[in-house]
């Protein structure tokens, strides 16, 4: 059977082309949209920052472009009052006639010196290896920090507590260096040095490194987001730091058939279900050197993840420790000097998994910590004496805490995230630190989604605020009344750009599947609706439990790339199935355990059916499906498994076998594979594949290191063992973000646009 691969180039129109309005040929007007959002950007939303924060809380600093260069300025929270801290000036190198390019800084807890990262290079999804220099702001010196080791080979360096010397990582080991005079100083001599004496990146050819210290594997920094890994006590006498022995971890290798004459392998330890993972451990070294002291947690450490860690105070670590299964949560205490733990506390759940938490806040002077646990059902704040015992209850309300905000410990103040009313907004609400019915702060006034960075000691925060249909804008408040106190990110002007866009306005929807299920869903008609035709319908799908398409918020690209599908002739819509993360309590997001991919296939066809029985506009005999990574994988169950439904589809970055992907995700939601097959069975889309009936578009690139492209070559073999047509685009190593290479993200939209088009003819009748 021979296989339709769609590499036909793109018809890309110029950006003086007329707006969408004065369009005649739906298709044409379409591409161009597409380019006024993703090639010329036309409705990027304005850029604040990133700031950060300064100490005192009453004010917070950015790094902003002066002449040539770079500069940090200091702003006054309320009034706005600018004060340069370092000048362009400050930030020439001796023997250089231009000031360093900052891309990230920190200042020393004394404020005298500021450490300064720039020269990065990109290490999976984050710019995390460069340069560092420290700038002596009182003696007006600068340097260069990391001896004679490689360009741009240095990781996460950090100032001591005493702001005199700077940890890093470099080559998979851990570093310690005097500020303003003197040579590194090694800490770990185990880790696996690579080439050049780098840390693993998928610039560097051959396999990661056995033993790496003080940063993270592929899978615990993807799944856990464990980069930065290690810590200074708080005295600045040792180091705690993970080491991952990824020894036994099976190698997956990416093939670049286009950098050179003969094609380029990149190989990294990547765990797949079932299968081994890296050996971890943590352990403590003495800052001056000397041998390491390792933790002695419980357990097989190739079946356990160490998912967090911090000092609480100078002799006392704090991680957390989560089984192979990853129902159960253990926060351990550690005595550094000993290595040996307590447990303080245990989360297990009652079904399905427990989540790793990202942000365990000590309280009350180190007497308690915060912790996120659903163990009634909902996601509540409780309080955990350091000691141990029964944890406090804070947010006694039946609703899911969406997320901690901050803690204003003189006033005894929590803040968090949350919507007991609706599960796509987002609002500020707070409780007590001795519990009590929680009170919502974000004013009645602005419904939608609100997010908050706080100031160190919780009195002032960034706020952002959007809508599906509104820009995100950002001005800061005074808690706890929020008060506006200033705008920030206006957004006005590009409001007013898009008046004519987001036209007709979003509608969200209730729509229920039967046996007392009821989704969330939203849905953009075409702006010349006419409720006596029919129309085809495009569903946007993710529907696992990484992500939620239905929230009230601001999606920037992606929704104005719905819109222009609107503007074509197609109603848009869009569903959370059960088992997506939405703020609804811990049975909706936990019912899929053991078999995701058949329940959300099942609730989304449903889906789609019950609007058409209440919508006579819904064409049923023209829906088309599409979807990214998780979506990717739900559209080819959506064309397997229901083909009298879907008559289109497009699936970008699919997983077809959950079999291929890695332990920690597919492990999490469905257990694990010896004792799951059935399950693992039903819920990969490859084993459906004789299904299919529609079209179906394939998109991947080749160098997802993520999402490998391994499983959609599987599929590709099974649809033609099946004689199935279908049409395939692959991207050369293009990441899971297929972004890479000029025009990339715009041909990726074009074409996907395009497809619905030619199979899905827009329009109503």
């Amino acid at each position: 059977m021979q296989v339709r691969r769609v590499l036909v180039p793109l018809v890309i129109l110029l950006a003086t082309i007329a707006p969408a309005a004065q369009q005649t040929d739906p298709a044409a007007s379409l591409r161009a949209q597409i380019d006024r959002i993703f090639k010329d950007h036309a409705y990027d939303t304005p850029r604040f920052g990133p700031a950060r924060w300064l100490p005192d809380g009453k004010a917070y600093a950015i790094v902003e472009r002066s002449g040539t260069g770079t500069e940090i300025a200091r702003y006054d929270g309320v009034s706005g009052a600018r004060t340069v801290m370092v000048h362009a000036e400050q930030l020439v190198p001796k023997g250089s006639e231009r000031p360093l390019d900052i891309e990230d800084y920190a200042w020393s807890p004394d404020g005298r010196r500021l450490l300064i990262f720039t020269n990065s290079r990109k290490v999976w999804r984050q710019n995390t290896r460069g340069d560092y220099w420290v700038l002596d702001t009182r003696m007006g010196v600068i340097r260069k920090l990391g001896g004679k080791g490689p360009e741009a080979s240095m990781m996460f360096a950090k100032f001591s507590p005493g702001g005199d010397r700077v940890a890093y990582v470099r080559g998979n080991n851990i570093y310690v260096q005097p500020v303003l005079e003197g040579d590194p100083v090694r800490l770990t001599a185990d880790g696996t040095p690579l080439p050049g004496g780098l840390a693993w990146s998928p610039a560097v050819g051959g396999p990661q490194g056995t033993i790496v210290n003080g940063t993270s594997d592929w899978v615990n920094e993807e799944e856990l987001g464990i980069r930065d890994g290690f810590r200074w006590s708080p005295d600045g006498q040792r180091i705690a730091y993970w080491q991952f022995d990824t020894s036994g971890v099976g190698n997956f290798t990416l093939i670049n058939d286009t950098e050179a004459l003969y094609p380029v392998t990149k190989t990294f330890a990547y765990p797949k279900p079932g299968t081994p993972n890296s050996r971890v451990r943590i352990g403590v070294v003495p800052a001056s050197g000397g041998p390491t002291t390792w933790i002695k947690t419980p357990g097989d450490p190739r079946d356990t993840y160490l998912a967090s860690l911090d000092w609480v105070d100078a002799n006392t670590i704090a991680m957390q420790q989560i089984n192979r299964l990853q129902n159960e949560d253990d926060y351990l205490l550690d005595t550094a000097a000993t290595g040996h733990v307590n447990v303080v506390l245990r989360d297990r759940a009652a079904k399905g998994w427990v989540d790793a938490q990202s942000d365990i806040t000590w309280v009350e002077d180190g007497r308690a910590f915060l912790w996120l646990s659903e163990r009634d059902g909902w996601r509540h704040l409780y309080k955990v004496a350091k000691g141990g015992g029964e944890p406090a209850l804070l947010t006694k309300f039946d609703a899911d805490v969406i997320g901690l905000a901050g803690v204003d410990g003189d006033a005894r103040i929590v803040y968090f995230l949350a919507s007991p009313s609706d599960a796509t907004q987002s609002y500020l609400y707070r409780v007590s630190l001795d519990g009590g019915a929680p009170v919502r702060v974000t004013p009645d006034t602005q419904p939608g989604t609100h997010g908050y960075t706080f100031a160190p000691g919780a009195k002032l925060a960034f706020h952002t605020y959007s809508r599906f249909d509104r820009p995100r804008s950002m001005d800061l408040v005074s808690l706890p009344d929020h008060a506006m106190k200033r705008g920030i990110a206006d957004v006005a002007p590009l409001e007013q750009m898009l008046s004519d866009v987001v036209r007709p306005p979003v509608e969200f929807l209730k729509v229920d599947v039967g046996g007392g299920v009821v989704l969330d869903g939203w849905m953009i008609k075409p702006p010349s609706f006419d409720p006596a035709k029919k129309y085809p319908v495009i569903v946007h799908v993710y529907g696992e439990p990484a992500s939620q398409t239905v929230t009230d918020s601001w999606g920037g690209g992606r929704t104005l790339f719905h819109r222009a599908l609107a503007d074509a002739g197609y109603v848009v819509v869009s569903f959370d199935n059960r088992g997506t993360p939405a703020p609804k309590g811990a049975a909706w997001r936990k019912v899929i355990y053991g078999s995701v991919g058949d329940l959300s296939s099942k609730e989304q066809a449903a889906a789609i059916r019950a609007l058409a029985s209440t919508h006579s506009f819904i064409d049923l005999d023209r829906v088309g499906i599409w979807g990214w990574s998780g979506g990717g994988t739900n559209t080819l169950n959506a064309m397997f498994r229901f083909p009298d439904v879907y008559a289109v589809g497009v699936a970008v970055a699919p997983v077809p076998d959950q079999r291929l992907y890695d332990t920690i995700y597919q492990e999490r939601y469905m257990g694990i594979p010896q004792q799951n097959a059935e399950g693992y069975r039903i819920g990969s889309a490859i084993n459906f594949a004789e299904g299919l009936r529609g079209h179906l578009l394939v998109v991947h690139g080749s160098g997802d290191d993520n999402v490998h492209y391994q499983g959609t070559e599987r599929l590709v073999n099974r649809l033609v063992e099946l004689g199935k047509p279908f049409d395939l685009m692959v991207y050369p190593n293009r990441t899971h973000a297929i972004a890479e290479g000029p025009g990339t993200t715009v041909h990726v939209y074009q074409l996907i646009a395009r497809y619905f088009v030619d199979h899905l003819p827009p329009g109503g009748r």
